[in-house]
């Protein structure tokens, strides 16, 4: 071949690499166009005051197309999938409780994001601010609103392999006071402290003690539901296959997904409750794989994300493995359910 023949070829493989990258730069500008706007059929989104007070309000993050996408908005909690109010906030993940809200944002640079956490009070102004180290995943606020935890994925970016590494954080939110990471407290499993390199926390879930928290712990190929002591700083092993524990409003059980051995490993869960003084698992009704931390709608009614035509619905089931899931909302993920 001949220096002008090479440089032919080499034009043209530059050319279509251009054309290539032009292709993908306009199709995901024509795709983030549609996205600014409402989609037909879709839910009513309209701006208005939302607030972290009062009882039977419902509060998630949108995701159905249109300028609302990824705000938090309200609707009535009878009515979860009717006109929603936009509160202009933007989040990630969110939860809250008692008038204390905590919402993980991205923070879009030039090169690469950024991520933070936001504590929020009543009116949803930011009270503190933290760097969240990783991609955000999961988010509490205690039922008192006195304490506020969130998951990051540091390393890798799902929960159905192995090659994984999360950090757990748990902030004071009356006083700012942060815990970057259990991995700092102290492990009892067995009646003995623990040890090892490859700990991993993530899913918190408090009590209303102010004291007593449930979080998933993984380690040696396995994961643990434990129970935290924020006054001691230690975390205590309660059973196996454990993860995204969520604790029922009385305290007693702990919903929670378990890999069910069988199923396709990218999405090897089924949702269980476990009653935390027998330790009797109850498999619930809900047929497909929940990547979620499901959330109690009350003390009968489980509220947990399944993957949606824009994203993800709302889906509720009921807790003592009885009847059949329903969804309850389109184009809806993060649900906090307020009063």
């Amino acid at each position: 071949m001949t220096v002008r023949s090479r440089v032919l070829v080499l034009v043209s493989a530059v050319a279509v690499l251009a054309a290539v990258a032009l292709a993908s730069v306009l199709h995901a500008s024509a795709r983030a166009d549609r996205r600014d706007r409402p989609q037909a059929g879709g839910p009513r989104v309209a701006s208005g005051p939302v607030g972290l007070r009062g009882a039977g309000r419902l509060v998630f993050r949108n995701m159905a197309w249109g300028p609302h996408r990824d705000e938090l908005t309200a609707v009535p909690a009878g009515d979860p999938d009717g006109p929603r109010t936009a509160a202009g906030l933007k989040c990630l993940r969110f939860h809250a409780a008692s008038g204390t809200g905590v919402c993980l944002q991205a923070v879009h640079g030039p090169v690469s994001d950024t991520y933070r956490a936001l504590i929020l009070d009543a009116r949803l102004r930011t009270v503190h601010r933290y760097d969240v180290p990783g991609i955000p995943s999961r988010a509490r606020v205690s039922p008192t609103g006195h304490f506020a935890a969130w998951t990051a994925f540091v390393g890798g970016d799902s929960y159905a392999g192995t090659d994984f590494s999360t950090r757990a954080a748990i902030v004071d939110t009356r006083s700012g006071e942060l815990i970057p990471s259990l991995e700092a407290f102290r492990i009892v499993r067995d009646g003995r402290t623990y040890r090892s390199a490859d700990v991993n926390f993530w899913g918190v879930t408090f009590a209303a003690d102010d004291r007593t928290f449930y979080a998933t712990l993984a380690t040696g190929g396995r994961t643990y539901l434990v129970r935290g002591d924020l006054r001691r700083r230690t975390v205590t092993t309660l059973h196996a296959n454990v993860e995204c524990p969520s604790l029922s409003p009385d305290g007693t059980r702990v919903a929670y997904k378990k890999r069910v051995a069988g199923l396709p490993k990218d999405a090897p869960w089924r949702l269980y409750v476990l009653d935390l003084r027998t330790l009797r698992e109850t498999p619930l009704a809900e047929p497909r794989s929940v990547d979620d931390q499901a959330v109690w709608k009350d003390a009968r009614t489980l509220v947990y994300a399944l993957p949606g035509d824009y994203g993800a619905d709302l889906y509720q089931v009921p807790a003592d493995g009885s009847g059949r899931p329903r969804r309850i909302s389109r184009a809806a993920v993060s649900p906090a359910y307020l009063g």
